[in-house]
């Protein structure tokens, strides 16, 4: 079946940040995301999943375990399991990515307190 932004479901997270599940597997997750200018999410880690990212537009900057990355449009990142990360937009326009998830995320999210 072909999938797009326009016939999957959508949600909001992060108060402001885009979401739409193009596949959602117990073993594969794959989510088109927008970031708004200047917004991050929590630094947070999956016990299980890996995760790539793809930059469709913009440029994301990560930090991992600590170390920061940038990432830019066309390009992709891979976090292991167990890595404490994030992902931000410190631009001044949207940021747009896939996030590819294997094993799914769901009930494998994991907030770090700072």
């Amino acid at each position: 079946m072909i999938k797009s932004k326009q016939n999957t479901e959508h949600y909001i997270w992060g108060g402001n940040c885009d979401s739409w599940i193009l596949l959602n597997s117990n073993n594969l997750s794959i989510k088109q995301e927008t970031m708004p200018p200047n917004s991050k999410e929590q630094l947070h880690f999956h016990k299980n999943a890996q995760q790539f990212f793809f930059i469709l537009k913009g440029k994301a900057v990560f930090t991992v375990d600590g170390e920061v990355f940038e990432v830019a449009e066309n390009s992709g990142f891979h976090i292991s399991p167990n890595k404490n990360h994030l992902i931000e937009n410190q631009s001044d326009v949207n940021l747009e990515f896939l996030v590819i998830s294997n094993p799914s995320t769901n009930n494998d999210r994991f907030a770090v307190e700072k």
